[in-house]
């Protein structure tokens, strides 16, 4: 195990002002804690052949803008942290390599389109279930990753390294409040009252919405992940009231007539 790599990576993460970093081995992906897990084709080892640990990064997506979802807002907001989350990896993948280490950035989606996630709704590896093995927080009903600080609205990446370093705790409490307020908010009803994985998301009816969006130019949707009740950024925010997704309560109507007036640009 290498100490010292592992914080010359942590340092690197807090130049770049990366909030959300975890390690994890590569062989953590063969002890699944539950089921049904990741196939042994979309595993770390499998996709890099020679990778011991997995980094994992993630970016919050920021509570206001999120809240004006579905938006050309939010949409810019999104293509935004998809760009850095790619930049960063790649960054981080380059100093390892450069220090004798072999690594690889993998994507922050990997599956080319909307279109495309139709006909094959999943990408060749999962960044959620790598940042759950990092110890970066546990599955909702919502099957997004929840973390302490921002809940679901976080994006994630990864980077696949032959370097062995320390790795961090899987986090066994669960996270998640069964308040099922994703289930309630989601408009195509992909979501089940259930925990993961007994409940999975629909994917096709989830992409079919995200299509329809994108047309529009104000994809993706969002509103799962903005409901959840879980993160630090609702504090910081003051949007603790479960009221306040309620359009009609008068308390929140100056954010309610910021939404209404995002929504109104910028799409078609």
């Amino acid at each position: 195990m290498d100490a010292d790599l592992r914080r010359a990576v942590e340092e690197k993460c807090r130049a770049l002002e990366i909030p959300l970093f975890g390690f994890a081995p590569a062989d953590r992906w063969e002890t699944a804690p539950f089921e049904p897990w990741v196939p042994e084709a979309f595993q770390p080892a499998a996709v890099f052949p020679g990778t011991r640990s997995v980094i994992v990064i993630g970016l919050p997506v920021l509570l206001p803008i999120i809240d004006s979802a579905p938006s050309i807002w939010y949409h810019e907001h999104y293509g935004t942290l998809n760009a850095l989350l790619d930049q960063y990896a790649y960054r981080i993948a380059a100093d390892l390599d450069a220090r004798g280490h072999p690594a690889v950035p993998v994507p922050r989606d990997g599956y080319g389109s909307i279109g495309v996630l139709l006909k094959k709704p999943i990408a060749f590896f999962s960044h959620r279930h790598a940042a759950y093995l990092a110890g970066l927080g546990t599955f909702g009903v919502n099957n997004a990753l929840l973390t302490r600080e921002f809940g679901p609205r976080v994006r994630f990446v990864s980077v696949l390294t032959t370097a062995e370093m320390p790795p961090d705790p899987v986090m066994t409490e669960s996270l998640c409040t069964r308040c099922m307020q994703c289930v309630e908010a989601c408009p195509v009803d992909a979501l089940e009252p259930l925990d993961y994985p007994e409940g999975l998301t629909d994917k096709g009816a989830c992409a079919a919405r995200s299509e329809t969006l994108y047309r529009k130019h104000n994809s993706p949707c969002g509103l799962c992940v903005r409901v959840c009740p879980i993160g630090e950024d609702r504090r910081r925010y003051r949007r603790e009231d479960p009221g306040f997704y309620d359009e009609s309560d008068e308390r929140f109507g100056p954010d309610h007539r910021a939404w209404t007036h995002v929504r109104s640009y910028g799409g078609a």
